[in-house]
């Protein structure tokens, strides 16, 4: 992992976050992927799955909490990105304790 903290638009992080959400469970189902990818290009999906594959968990929640406190989040947009989290975890039809667990960690980090 970087040390330094990830230069990313409001939209990178988004990705990256949903990234997590897809991966915390230890399965990336196709479901998840392909509702991901349908939210960017195909070449910042790739850009930000490539370094979110070299993070670390806990990196992980590092630069995702450093990108959140370095952009300014209307209340609405929050609202909008938990949605996104939340569709993430069902597009598998399975909605695990980890699932759960990461929407809490998400909400104390973004709320």
């Amino acid at each position: 992992m970087k040390n330094k903290m990830a230069n990313w638009s409001k939209a990178d992080l988004k990705i990256y976050i949903l990234l997590l959400c897809a991966k915390i469970d230890n399965e990336e189902s196709e479901e998840e992927i392909a509702l991901i990818k349908s939210k960017t290009d195909e070449a910042t999906f790739n850009k930000l799955y490539n370094e979110f594959c070299c993070d670390e968990e806990n990196g992980c929640f590092e630069k995702i909490e450093d990108a959140v406190n370095h952009h300014e989040y209307a209340p609405k947009e929050l609202d909008e990105l938990k949605q996104e989290i939340l569709d993430v975890f069902h597009s598998d039809k399975k909605f695990v304790m980890k699932e759960r667990y990461l929407e809490k960690v998400f909400n104390n980090i973004l709320y």
